[in-house]
């Protein structure tokens, strides 16, 4: 199974996780987190990512999902990638996540990309409904 890696700003990639397991209604041990904060030593992240990493590669490879582009959370991201292998997303959201973790018994390519348009369909204008006891004959 793809191991899914949440590396976000403080505790964004937490609550992620949190809403995930409600959502999937099930424990998710594919899935961990790595908060980043201002304070953080960038080697000692590298570190502890690249422990995750480890922890939960099964030889399926591990999807690395972050919330800004260019941030430092995706900066360490963009480092661990090992093409084919360790393959990363920026712009994770829920339904990214949900998509990730639904497609990850297939290979990391399909995980990446269901997770991606997972992110793109999940986000949408919505307009408001008008309850049906409203509606004009």
């Amino acid at each position: 199974m793809v191991g899914i890696i949440i590396v976000t700003h403080y505790t964004m990639g937490e609550a992620l996780i949190a809403c995930a397991q409600h959502i999937m209604g099930r424990a998710l041990p594919q899935l961990a987190q790595l908060a980043v904060s201002k304070a953080d030593d960038p080697d000692e992240l590298m570190k502890r990512a690249q422990e995750l990493i480890n922890q939960l590669d099964d030889g399926s490879g591990v999807l690395l999902l972050t919330d800004i582009y260019g941030g430092t959370p995706s900066n360490i991201a963009n480092r661990l990638i090992v093409p084919g292998h360790v393959e990363a997303v920026a712009g994770v959201n829920l339904p990214m996540l949900v998509r990730a973790l639904t497609y990850g018994h297939q290979s990391l390519d399909i995980a990446v990309s269901k997770a991606i348009t997972g992110g793109l369909e999940g986000v949408l204008y919505m307009l408001p409904t008008v309850p049906q006891d409203e509606k004009g004959d």
